[in-house]
């Protein structure tokens, strides 16, 4: 398995061209995980409130508890 020092000196021995490909490349692969991630993230926690896992609130209410857990210190 190659080291990450070793794929970024392989890297650098690219043309500029074929570097800047790679760059958009590894960002675009990187987005569509990060996308895929927040996608299950959201069908599992769907299915945890249909499930009945969580209770309905309404906005305000989450919004208010959101603004106290900013106040809180950290354990």
């Amino acid at each position: 398995m190659n080291t990450l020092d070793q794929v970024l000196e392989n890297a650098l021995q690219l043309p500029y061209e074929q570097q800047e490909m790679l760059i958009r490349i590894l960002q675009n692969r990187h987005s569509e995980s990060r996308r895929a991630e927040i996608a299950a993230d959201a069908q599992k926690t769907l299915a945890d409130f249909h499930a009945g896992k969580f209770q309905q609130q309404s906005a305000q209410d989450v919004v208010e508890a959101l603004r106290q857990s900013l106040q809180e210190p950290e354990a």
